[in-house]
């Protein structure tokens, strides 16, 4: 069964939200974001805890472990509930929308008596919000940018959520009996940033103990439609999986026509139909003979059609089969190739783990090198000083003796401010390792200042790489206005690494804007952004996006030797 931590930490949030919606104090606001952080990032199941235990996750006081426990007891807590009642339930709805605050959403709902994403659009092609306080031409825009995203994710979830969901319902197939083949297929396989349903691919002779198994896993609310070929369930989680069953001897043909992407299989086909084949998800056959012609293995398939095997992250016709015709298809960069991370966080400032947890566990994952990048002091909830981040890089050199074969850099993640300054003068900067800058506030910037902005600082001769370079939070938050093209220029002239954050409510860079850039010959860094232990595991999200945007490895700086990223880091400082 897969952790409740994340359940928890949702329930956590969402008690923050409520507290800051209804005016309660920032600082109990702050409090339960914390907690809600420290459990999603804690190492261990908190369902196995009892109430010492969970006193003792850092960020977890007496009263949210007994809420929590009450949670876990009873599936409830009696204080959100009573909180939940006091907050209207149209406002709980405006605060879906990305770039609409809890107090502002109160505000909308209170004065204009808006209660839905649907009546706010209207009550905006009405020019109703601009005559509010606080709101203008600029806050209708920035809305408006909010309800796209939100419909834009609507009924689909992050690649993490649904890849828990994916891992899950293979291993329980695989275990029934007569099944040759289980995987997950379609948009999932591809490494899409976000999944609509899950698609799971299995291969037998009988389909009957597949689908049996299938419709009785616990974690099936509904059964939408139970077939021989094909069964469709709702999670508890509201997620859709389907499940189809092809003969073994399919397998291949199947896998290649449900991993698509539709574009992708349009292209295979007509090449099929060009050599007088039609190709389905039950093989390749002769047009006028029916006579299979191949099916068993996806490499089968492509290479009757005069194909390597492509990688399905690059089977969006993108291009891909072009390069492959060309003998020109990318060697794709994988986890095997990541030496090193060189973006993740502390307790210091907004991180979970201690230090040391993080450096061991880093460790423990055979990585060649590990940079510590905490905040700088321009985040003002973070309370950094000088003070603060010197001791801690003495304590990073003391762990040097402790984890040989993995070298330790000492770096920050610097905050890009509203003109493009950073929080530190050149000569404190000259002390670190690595430097990471990134955009944190004033994200509504029209375009020309943000890029301004932006390539002020990737100018810095100490910054190294920039940090989650659009800012977007999926389904959260839109990317910033700015000029991509501009900033990618800026960082291939000044050899500033573009950072490929591999948080799944990130992705930031998206595939699309990684091809884009490497148009310009920048190069990147898949960094985890960990803010906990568990957060190492996020590597897998941002190698797929790469995938996605036909990185290799010679691209990525975190795939280097010591050496060569050495020279990287430094080459540019006075």
């Amino acid at each position: 069964m897969p952790r409740r931590n994340d359940e928890v930490a949702a329930l956590l949030q969402e008690y923050a939200d409520l507290l800051s919606i209804s005016g309660g104090e920032a600082f109990k606001v702050r409090v339960y974001e914390k907690a809600a952080r420290a459990v999603a990032g804690h190492h261990a199941d908190v369902s196995g805890l009892d109430a010492e235990e969970l006193r003792a996750v850092p960020g977890v006081g007496s009263s949210i472990a007994e809420k929590v426990a009450e949670y876990l007891r009873t599936g409830r807590v009696t204080a959100l509930e009573r909180l939940r009642g006091r907050i209207p339930a149209g406002v709980r709805a405006l605060t879906e929308i990305p770039t609409l605050g809890p107090r502002k959403a109160m505000q909308i709902h209170t004065e204009l008596g808006v209660s839905s994403v649907d009546e706010l659009e209207q009550a905006l092609d009405r020019e109703r919000v601009r005559e509010l306080k606080g709101f203008g031409p600029r806050t209708e825009d920035n809305l408006r940018r909010g309800i796209d995203v939100l419909r834009q994710s609507e009924g689909r979830a992050h690649l993490d959520v649904a890849l828990s969901v994916a891992e899950e319902v293979t291993a329980a197939v695989r275990e029934a009996t007569g099944c040759v083949d289980c995987a997950y297929a379609g948009s999932l396989r591809r490494m899409r940033e976000t999944v609509g349903d899950v698609d799971v691919l299995a291969s037998a002779e009988d389909s009957a103990p597949l689908m049996a198994a299938f419709v009785g896993l616990p974690q099936v609310s509904e059964v939408l439609a139970h077939g021989t070929t094909r069964t469709s369930v709702r999670t508890h989680k509201g997620q859709q999986v389907d499940l189809r069953v092809v003969p073994p001897r399919a397998w291949g043909a199947a896998l290649q026509y449900f991993t698509g992407s539709k574009a992708h299989n349009i292209r295979t086909r007509g090449i099929a139909v060009r050599h007088g084949w039609k190709l389905s998800e039950y093989g390749l056959f002769d047009a006028d003979t029916d006579e299979l012609v191949v099916s068993r293995t996806e490499e089968d398939v492509y290479a009757r059609l005069g194909l390597p095997w492509i990688p399905p992250p690059l089977r969006e016709d993108r291009g891909e089969i072009e390069a492959a015709q060309e003998g020109t298809l990318p060697e794709l960069v994988t986890a095997d190739d990541i030496r090193g991370d060189l973006h993740t966080h502390t307790d210091l400032t907004d991180g979970v783990s201690p230090l040391e947890d993080m450096v061991h566990a880093a460790a423990r994952r055979g990585l060649s090198y590990y940079a510590v990048t905490d905040h700088a002091p321009d985040l003002p909830m973070q309370r950094m000083s000088d003070d603060k981040m010197l001791a801690q890089r003495e304590r990073v050199r003391a762990l040097q003796g402790e984890v040989r074969g993995m070298r330790l850099l000492h770096g920050t993640e610097l905050n890009i401010g509203p003109d493009g300054g950073l929080d530190w003068p050149d000569e404190f900067l000259s002390g670190f390792d690595v430097c990471v800058a990134s955009v944190h506030s004033h994200f509504d910037q029209p375009a020309e200042e943000m890029t301004r902005r932006i390539v002020r600082a990737c100018e810095n001769p100490y910054v190294s790489i920039l940090g989650h370079p659009t800012t977007r939070r999926i389904g959260r938050r839109p990317p910033v206005d700015v000029d991509p093209d501009a900033v990618f220029a800026a960082c291939a002239r000044t050899g500033t690494a573009l950072e490929v954050n591999s948080h799944p409510d990130r992705l930031d860079l998206s595939d699309a804007h990684i091809l884009r850039a490497r148009e310009h010959g920048v190069v990147f860094a898949v960094n985890t952004d960990a803010h906990s232990t568990v957060d190492l595991d996020n590597l897998r999200y941002g190698i797929g996006t790469a995938q996605r945007g036909w990185l290799s490895a010679d691209e990525v700086i975190n795939t280097w030797s010591w050496r060569r990223l050495r020279a990287f880091l430094h080459r540019s400082r006075p």
